[in-house]
């Protein structure tokens, strides 16, 4: 979901894609400030490992 908010922030606002997303999902379980929360939040450490294998593994692959 932050993905998609991401690329689609400029062109609807985060507050409007939000809105939208919880009247069409189940429970909707996201909200701008849960979205701004998301982003604020430092990579964990698992993340940041796989970052830095995918280049080996697309070489590998």
């Amino acid at each position: 979901m932050i993905r998609y908010i991401d690329r689609y922030r400029n062109r609807f606002g985060v507050e409007n894609i939000c809105t939208a997303l919880q009247e069409n999902l189940a429970g909707g379980f996201i909200t701008s400030r849960g979205y701004r929360a998301a982003k604020a939040r430092v990579p964990a450490a698992r993340t940041l490992k796989d970052q830095l294998l995918i280049p080996e593994l697309m070489k590998i692959h």
